[in-house]
């Protein structure tokens, strides 16, 4: 494959979705390689290339508006309904739990460790089909944002995406914790 053929591939993949160094090879060498080309290429329009070696991805970031005359939004924000965020902090925790357990390799969780993660924070319901069918749309959208990515030959078993990290960090994790605290505090008060 020539340069400037490498160079475009990795660009549209990039603008496609998260390049993991796993599943995409090719992309990623490109993304190595030329990577100088590839960051010119996305700097001129304000965005960034961020690239995590030690965890395999690299995906796109818009640039924080610092001029008086700021570019229009390329990569589209997403407002995100509370339940795909709170999954996205639970997932998270659970990351951090099974790398500091020393888990090797990826976090796999079935749709049912999932359902329980969530339906600990779910009005309590004596439809039981309502809430998993909430849950099971809530792994859906995580699964169609890139967080979550269903297992081959293993049916309703998900393998939590390490680019997670880039989107929930250790400050959300805190903040998260303070709250369930706070609101632990009052619910223990009302009592």
């Amino acid at each position: 494959m020539s340069e400037e053929r490498a160079v475009a591939s990795a660009i549209i993949r990039l603008m496609q979705s998260v390049v993991y160094r796993e599943s995409d090879e090719d992309s990623w060498l490109a993304l190595e390689r030329f990577a100088p080309a590839i960051r010119a290429h996305f700097a001129t329009i304000g965005v960034d290339v961020v690239v995590d070696d030690a965890e395999g991805y690299a995906y796109l970031r818009s640039r924080p508006d610092d001029d008086e005359d700021p570019l229009p939004r390329l990569v589209r924000r997403r407002s995100l309904s509370y339940n795909v965020s709170l999954l996205l902090v639970l997932l998270r925790k659970r990351l951090v739990e099974h790398e500091t357990a020393g888990g090797d390799g990826r976090l796999v969780l079935s749709s049912e460790q999932i359902v329980d993660l969530l339906r600990v924070f779910q009005l309590e319901s004596t439809n039981e089909v309502r809430v998993v069918d909430q849950a099971e749309r809530t792994i859906g959208k995580a699964a169609e944002l890139g967080f979550l990515r269903p297992m081959r030959g293993q049916p309703g078993h998900w393998e939590v995406r390490r680019v997670l990290k880039a989107y929930v960090d250790a400050q959300t994790l805190s903040d998260f914790a303070a709250k369930l605290r706070q609101y632990a505090g009052t619910a223990a008060g009302d009592e």
